[in-house]
């Protein structure tokens, strides 16, 4: 085995060691509203492996864990490795639920296929994209949806959308997106997401998804979704999704009607699985260009 790639190998384990080792948050109450369980889910995450995110897949299911997440959806740039890894690891430690998936990088629109089990090409338009999603048995959702990634998402492209973001970081940066995003919620009329698009430097969960599904598994979250039966907070208190379902949990009263940073960084190892990540992504990186000379 080369130099860097056993460095990265290394790099890895120390990963999983320093994260597995992390205080693990107490497990929290179900909160069941209206018969349904209320589940807490960001669906665009990003890990280092193979994507370009700052925490290893497991180092994001315990990312997950900390800032109070029932289930992610680990979505690598064209790939789904990732999420198949996070997924394992977080079935052996008994953590949130994840879902294996991709962000899908075309030029002219970008795609969450959530709930997949292989790559879908980037290589044909969003409406095919979708179909493909579909055919493995996923959800389809529109990412940051706004102006500038309006150019693919043709009528008949948006007729099968299963979601579409409505809440996303780029809030924060720039108050402005939200004219977009509605905007483009009103053409889709797709169930309202929330997602962090989390790299490892901002906060996973920032805007997140309340999903009212039948109950805690991966196959009732998509079925929800498809169903439209979601709520999503954004800045301020705004609430989108299913306005039945919105008058429920605001007589509840128990889900976190806005969306606001925590400024929770986590611990000494929760940064060491950070560090290995993005030194396991660098010796990855060394390891391609040597095998190519």
């Amino acid at each position: 085995m080369r130099a860097p790639a056993a460095l990265s190998l290394a790099l890895l384990t120390l990963g999983i060691a320093a994260g597995t080792s992390a205080d693990r948050p107490r497990e929290r109450p179900a909160i069941v509203i209206g018969g349904y369980r209320v589940l807490a889910v960001d669906f665009h995450t990003h890990s280092s492996m193979w994507s370009d995110g700052a925490l290893t897949p497991w180092g994001l299911v315990l990312e997950a864990e900390r800032h109070g997440l029932d289930a992610i959806a680990i979505t690598g740039h064209d790939e789904v490795f990732d999420g198949h890894v996070g997924r394992w690891f977080s079935r052996r430690i008994g953590g949130p639920i994840v879902l294996a998936g991709e962000e899908v990088i075309n030029p002219k629109y970008h795609l969450i296929a959530a709930g997949i089990e292989e790559r879908v090409s980037v290589l044909q338009d969003a409406a095919s994209a979708i179909d493909a999603v579909h055919r493995q048995g996923g959800i389809a959702i529109a990412a940051h949806p706004i102006a500038v990634f309006w150019g693919g998402w043709t009528d008949e492209a948006l007729k099968r959308l299963d979601g579409a973001e409505i809440c996303h970081p780029l809030l924060f940066s720039h108050p402005d997106a939200y004219t977009d995003l509605e905007a483009f919620a009103a053409r889709a009329g797709a169930a309202a997401i929330g997602s962090s698009d989390f790299h490892g430097l901002g906060e996973m969960g920032i805007c997140r998804t309340y999903v009212f599904a039948r109950e805690a598994s991966a196959q009732a979250i998509l079925d929800a979704v498809r169903a439209h039966r979601t709520v999503v907070y954004g800045v301020g208190g705004r609430a989108y999704g299913d306005p039945a379902l919105i008058r429920l949990a605001a007589a509840d009263g128990r889900l976190p009607a806005d969306a606001a940073p925590s400024n929770s960084r986590g611990g000494p190892l929760d940064w060491c699985s950070r560090g290995a990540g993005l030194a396991g992504l660098a010796g990855l990186i060394l390891f391609r260009r040597s095998s190519l000379r």
